[in-house]
C-alpha cells in the first residue's frame, strides 16, 4: 500500500472527526480537550510533564525533519 494514501487517510479521518467534534460543541470530545484531561495540564505536575515532553517531541521532530 502507498504510505502517501496511508498518512492521507488518516488526516482526513482526523478531520473528520474533530471537525465533528467542534461542530457537536460538547465539552470534552476534541483532541485538545482529551489532551489536557490525560496529562492532567490543570496540576503543576502535569504541566510540566506534557511542556517537556512536547518540547522533546518538537525538537526531535525538527531535527528528524531537516537534518536526518
Amino acid at each position: 500500500m502507498n504510505p502517501n494514501v496511508v498518512w492521507v487517510t488518516w488526516l482526513l479521518l482526523f478531520g473528520i472527526f474533530e471537525g465533528a467534534a467542534l461542530v457537536d460543541r460538547r465539552a470534552g470530545d476534541t483532541l485538545s480537550e482529551r489532551t489536557r484531561e490525560w496529562f492532567r495540564v490543570n496540576t503543576p505536575r502535569g504541566r510540566i510533564v506534557f511542556g517537556l515532553g512536547w518540547t522533546a517531541f518538537a525538537g526531535w521532530f525538527l531535527w528528524h525533519i531537516l537534518w536526518q
